[in-house]
C-alpha cells in the first residue's frame, strides 16, 4: 500500500484518553473504524460500547456515516502532509436499550396516599 493512502488517526475518548494513533487506509470505512474502536476499547471504562453501532464518530464538527470513507471525511483545510488527525467518539446505547430502560419506568404505579377534606 503506498505510503500516501495511509492516514494516521487517533480516537479521543470521552475522558481525554485516546486509542491509538493507529495508520488507516483512505478506502477504509467509518463503519470498519467503529468495529476497531469497539473492539480497543479500554476495560477499565465506565461507559462502554457494546457494538459499533453504539458509537459516533465526530470529525471537524460533522458526525460521520458509516458508509464514508477516511478519504472522503478527511478536512481538506489545513491538511498537514503526515499529520495526525483526531476524531472524537461519543458513545450512544442503542435504542432499543433505551426504550427497555424508560418501558420500565412508565409502568403505572399504585399510590398509598390519599386526602380527605373535611
Amino acid at each position: 500500500m503506498p505510503e500516501e493512502d495511509l492516514v494516521e488517526l487517533k480516537f479521543r475518548l470521552y475522558d481525554g484518553s485516546d486509542i491509538g494513533p493507529i495508520r488507516y487506509s483512505s478506502a477504509s470505512t467509518i463503519s470498519m473504524l467503529k468495529e476497531r474502536i469497539v473492539s480497543d476499547w479500554p476495560k477499565d471504562k465506565k461507559i462502554a460500547p457494546k457494538v459499533a453501532n453504539d458509537v459516533k464518530l465526530i470529525s471537524a464538527g460533522k458526525i460521520l456515516e458509516n458508509s464514508k470513507t477516511v478519504g472522503q471525511c478527511k478536512n481538506p483545510f489545513g491538511e498537514i502532509p503526515g499529520g495526525l488527525i483526531t476524531m472524537h467518539v461519543v458513545v450512544q446505547p442503542s435504542l432499543g436499550k433505551a426504550k427497555a430502560e424508560k418501558k420500565l419506568d412508565d409502568s403505572p404505579r399504585k399510590s398509598s396516599c390519599f386526602c380527605t377534606i373535611l
